[in-house]
């Protein structure tokens, strides 16, 4: 499917775009309109849902009133009878039915969700009355949580903006007094030591699972103890590392949470704050320190070996001065939705099943 990307064209969802509730387009594809048309059934439509496959199986969201019909690799799609069931309320559901969704996985490799699936599922529906009013009171929540991430979005193009006037300058510039050429090893603390890796079965059996559980290149768990509490900054170690443009991934992190082996954990000195540190790597291709045909990896030593232009400590001073504040905000943003995402987990099952009145809720 790679040969057939384009560089603009019509937009092509795989399984990393959809998350629960919401679309992801990050790091979105594009195929020709001719291609388009010649793959018909992957086409979607506004109101279908889509339901994630492999990955993460039963992530699952609804096409927006989208002005030209995209296309998509991996998902199931279905198309709801929306005199029977609204399709928010349909994704609502299998983003909830953890355990019915599990119980209909095929394959022996690797588990996926399938069609074949999707259509063993049972599903109890209330009167499109009552429907209409739970996806009312979802979609509330989802409009809240999508706005943070818009200012989310802004705070940071504010602070990058901010530190890409204040570091213009490239390893082969000539650079004012005080700067100087340095390595990446110079200004980062690595913490790796510090990690444990947990098997899916190991978090399967733990109960709690209020902590996050990072891997390389994002949130995959919630587990029952922690092994860092602060600010943090992860970056790819091996499996996905680098992204289509060659930047790190990078994970901005802050709080109790636990990570796998397949990241590295960074905090900044030399006056690199973490905040610092993160659009440092924003601004700072890495991939041609990555290593491994099959598995990518970005070696300890090749990350420190990463040449670059080191300001006086009291310019950091001033920069750090002025993004945290955009930093704290981003971290206060996203705190709140993690709130509003689990108010949104708890009330959807109470309302779907009748134990909560639906007209009772005020938000």
């Amino acid at each position: 499917m790679a040969q057939h990307y384009v560089d603009n064209g019509v937009i092509f969802l795989r399984s990393t775009n959809i998350e629960p509730f919401n679309i992801n387009l990050d790091d979105v594809k594009y195929i020709s309109p001719e291609f388009h048309q010649q793959i018909k059934k992957s086409q979607l439509k506004p109101g279908d849902v889509v339901i994630v496959r492999t990955g993460k199986p039963g992530a699952s969201t609804v096409i927006p009133a989208i002005k030209d019909s995209w296309n998509c690799s991996d998902l199931v799609i279905v198309h709801p009878d929306q005199e029977k069931i609204l399709p928010l309320y349909l994704a609502s559901y299998i983003n909830l039915a953890y355990g019915v969704i599990n119980a209909n996985l095929v394959g022996a490799v690797q588990q996926h969700f399938n069609v074949g699936s999707a259509k063993k599922l049972i599903i109890d529906l209330p009167p499109l009355s009552i429907q209409r009013q739970i996806v009312t009171i979802i979609q509330a929540i989802n409009d809240k949580i999508e706005l943070n991430q818009k200012i989310n979005e802004n705070l940071e193009r504010q602070a990058q903006t901010i530190y890409q006037q204040v570091f213009q300058y490239t390893i082969s510039d000539d650079l004012p007094d005080g700067w100087r050429i340095g390595t990446v090893g110079e200004i980062i603390e690595i913490h790796d030591s510090k990690r444990v890796p947990l098997s899916g079965a190991v978090r399967e059996k733990m109960e709690k699972k209020i902590y996050p559980y990072y891997g390389a290149a994002s949130l995959m768990d919630h587990v029952d103890d922690y092994i860092f509490d602060g600010k943090y900054l992860l970056l790819g170690e091996d499996g996905t590392v680098v992204d289509d443009a060659g930047f790190p991934i990078l994970q901005y992190v802050w709080g109790r949470f636990w990570v796998n082996n397949h990241a590295h954990i960074l905090t900044g000195k030399l006056g690199f704050n973490v905040e610092s540190l993160y659009l440092l790597f924003k601004q700072t291709p890495v991939k041609t320190i990555v290593t491994g045909a099959v598995q990518p990896k970005i070696s300890q030593a090749n990350l420190r070996s990463i040449r670059i232009v080191v300001p006086p400590e009291s310019v950091l001073v001033s920069v750090n001065d002025r993004i945290d504040p955009l930093f704290f905000q981003i971290r206060l943003s996203e705190d709140q939705n993690k709130v509003l995402e689990t108010l949104r987990d708890t009330l959807l099952p109470k309302l779907m099943s009748g134990e909560l009145d639906v007209s009772s809720i005020q938000l």
